[in-house]
């Protein structure tokens, strides 16, 4: 079902009269177009919000009306708030829907793979986005990517993935999604484990630099030459 909201051609701008929109309850807002000059418009702040929640978010399509006018819109961008995550203002751009245009779509990995369930590893999530083309109609809601197959030390990339029907994918074929690794403390290990010398029981290891006791016999022969060169 499409959605649609009303809205209301905005003529005072600047930051006053933004602060007192969003004490109403309203919105302040501004549409793009190619075919269209930008206008300042006055939209509803639930309304944007229950778009943004909703299962497509920004990638939602939606009639806005006014001044007895109807657009196909999209959300372009937003601002929040950095303290309390209010709704400060929002841009919409308008859709042709016979032109395909570029959207960004979340990626939703699906299954267990092998390398965790049965080989220790876990699963590092490197793209959690991918870049699409299409009609506005057939934007999908999300990308689903099974890891089930993958294995300890296996990734999975944009070129193993096969786009949904009438949809292109543009984001690089060489772009990793998911890849599944050894946990770092168990890899440290590997590195640095070192093999212990195995010292023969009742001997002792030579320490470098300690002068070695000489035997017995040589001890007397030593003293006894001494001996006669005194005498000498």
């Amino acid at each position: 079902m499409s959605i649609k909201i009303k809205a209301e051609l905005r003529e005072t701008v600047g930051k006053n009269a933004a602060r007192r929109l969003r004490r109403q309850d309203k919105l302040p807002a501004i549409l793009y177009g190619s075919k269209t000059k930008n206008l300042p418009l006055i939209l509803s702040k639930q309304d944007i919000f229950s778009i943004l929640k909703s299962e497509r978010g920004e990638n939602t399509i939606f009639k806005v009306e006014f001044d007895s006018q109807k657009k196909d819109v999209m959300i372009k961008d937003y601002q929040l708030d950095v303290t309390t995550d209010e709704l400060l203002h929002i841009d919409l751009i308008e859709i042709a829907m016979s032109e395909a245009i570029e959207v960004t779509v979340q990626i939703l990995l699906t299954g267990v793979a092998v390398g965790v369930k049965a080989e220790g590893g876990f699963v590092d999530f490197m793209h959690r986005e991918i870049q699409v083309r299409c009609l506005p109609k057939d934007i999908p809601d999300q990308i689903k990517v099974d890891i089930s197959q993958l294995h300890l030390n296996q990734s999975i990339k944009v070129e193993d993935l096969q786009p949904p029907e009438n949809v292109e994918f543009i984001t690089d074929p060489k772009t990793v999604i998911a890849h599944i690794m050894l946990p770092e403390e168990e890899k440290i290990e590997k590195v640095e484990e070192v093999e212990e010398e195995i010292i023969p029981e009742g001997e002792e290891p030579e320490v470098i630099g300690e002068k070695k006791e000489e035997p017995e016999e040589e001890t007397k022969k030593k003293e006894s030459k001494e001996k006669g060169q005194e005498e000498e």
